[in-house]
């Protein structure tokens, strides 16, 4: 009789930016570790078109993706309320709705895998019998500052975040005030709370999958490790299995992939905030002026300006000019730019542009999976956080591996000016400073595919989770067909 297949449910919080990652991780699950997977998603709104993309299985026959419902949450919250609070309450409420699928299911998952924000559906894990792990969709640095800030005393993260004292995390690079998380900026923040509940609740699992790998954060796994460290915190095993990025997608009816196809090699800069990072009416006018005073080509994924949330929603451009220069950009702006650059409204394929070989550079807002996209195919970046951890995220990048440019704002006013701007992309694309980052890059990428390479370190990683929960599967087996031996002997 052979073994049971192993079967992983993965649980995705709402976005883009956590989905991503947990259907990359279920296909790795899949090939080369031999699960059946189900990934739960949990949808962001009631018609996310950009999620619907994402629902067709890319193995039927082994990746299962389950919608659940929509939950409304609006009487739960109001104008005030912030996102990570936001994702929170959809999780907690979407519970039951979880706990009814796996109810449903034929064969009952072997592990639940969640993200930060879903530990409380360990509980569910629990009255199953499954074993629970949890995914860490940033990097090892992000985990040891949100696990260890729980256990430190109030007054420690109150200096951190009103007297600006740097957060000192045991093993590993401490956290200094202008890079900390946005949900510590303010102790009396709802926020705040929030952000402390989630990060007591990840060793709560039988153990932590991080989206890094062991060659890109030594220390930091390092300390995560070492019982005298931080393994005294996290308690149960990490496990770097990354980088998990997207493959490269067909291209043939692509606009941009065309209009890249005629431009010098590593000539370009790509400019884009993610899938929902905004910028200021001021910001935008200033990003215009400065990449068009660089006189460097580029390709700008350019969206409406909000003056009061970097993270805010997308909306449709204006009916902009006669050249076809959105209205919230300078006026004449793309006819001006027409033979060095492309304006994209709202969306492009990413993971396709930077594996481009005109593309140079990435001015980014340092997302994790930008992050990944951009170290895997070895285009240097401008480092340009908005929000969450992308501050710890473009420190690491331009600090410690030194492949990338940190934007600086005026000290007078938060918005980086045009010179700045020029500076920085010329720098990157056309002078000796850029090509050195660009060779570091590469040896970064190196490490990146070495990692998950056969007898890489994140391929051997994974692996021990997939051989736990290969027993885990086997031992369910055997009772299950003990189970039955009992019922045909008493019958």
């Amino acid at each position: 009789m052979q073994n049971p297949i192993p079967h992983a449910a993965l649980l995705a919080s709402p976005g883009l930016g956590h989905l991503i990652p947990v259907l990359e991780l279920a296909k790795t699950l899949v090939d080369p570790h031999g699960f059946r997977t189900t990934i739960f998603v949990i949808p962001i709104d009631q018609a996310s078109t950009a999620q619907n993309q994402l629902f067709k299985s890319p193995n039927p026959d082994l990746i299962d993706i389950v919608v659940l419902p929509f939950v409304d949450i609006s009487d739960l919250v109001d104008s005030t309320t912030s996102v990570v609070t936001s994702l929170v309450l959809m999780m907690r409420e979407s519970l039951p709705l979880l706990r009814s699928a796996i109810f449903e299911m034929k064969v009952t998952p072997t592990v639940l895998v969640v993200d930060l924000f879903g530990t409380e559906a360990f509980d569910v894990a629990d009255e199953f019998g499954m074993l629970k792990y949890v995914f860490d969709t940033t990097n090892a640095w992000f985990l040891a500052a949100t696990i260890y800030a729980p256990t430190l005393d109030r007054r420690v993260l109150e200096e951190h975040a009103y007297d600006k004292i740097p957060l000192r995390l045991p093993g590993c690079r401490q956290v200094l005030f202008e890079d900390t998380l946005e949900a510590f900026l303010d102790p009396k923040d709802p926020t705040f709370e929030v952000f402390l509940e989630l990060g007591k609740g990840i060793p709560k699992g039988d153990g932590i999958l991080v989206n890094s790998w062991q060659e890109l954060e030594a220390t930091t796994f390092k300390a995560l490790e070492d019982k005298s460290l931080l393994g005294r915190v996290a308690r149960v095993p990490v496990y770097p299995i990354g980088p998990l990025v997207r493959g490269v997608a067909s291209t043939q009816n692509s606009n941009v992939i065309s209009w890249l196809d005629k431009q010098p090699m590593e000539s370009v800069l790509y400019v884009s905030f993610g899938s929902g990072g905004t910028l200021s009416s001021k910001q935008i006018t200033e990003l215009a002026w400065g990449l068009e005073l660089s006189q460097q080509r580029f390709v700008w994924v350019v969206r409406p300006p909000m003056d009061d949330d970097k993270s805010g929603s997308y909306f449709s451009a204006g009916n902009g000019n006669g050249d076809g220069t959105p209205d919230f950009l300078p006026e004449g702006f793309v006819a001006r730019t027409r033979d060095i650059g492309l304006v994209v409204p709202s969306w492009a394929p990413q993971r396709e542009i930077l594996a481009h070989p005109a593309v140079g550079g990435f001015l980014s807002h340092c997302g994790w999976n930008s992050t990944l996209e951009s170290i895997t195919n070895g285009v240097p970046m401008i480092a340009w956080p908005l929000c969450a951890e992308q501050k710890m995220n473009g420190t690491m990048l331009v600090e410690e591996l030194g492949v990338a440019l940190r934007a600086q704002a005026a000290a007078y006013e938060d918005v980086v000016g045009k010179e700045e701007i020029k500076k920085m992309v010329r720098k990157i694309l056309v002078e000796e400073e850029g090509e050195e980052m660009r060779k570091r890059m590469r040896e970064v990428k190196y490490s990146a595919q070495e990692a998950v390479n056969k007898g890489g370190s994140s391929l051997k990683s994974l692996s021990q989770v997939a051989s736990n929960c290969k027993i885990r599967s086997e031992d369910l087996g055997a009772k299950s067909k003990g189970a039955r031996g009992d019922l045909l002997i008493s019958q």
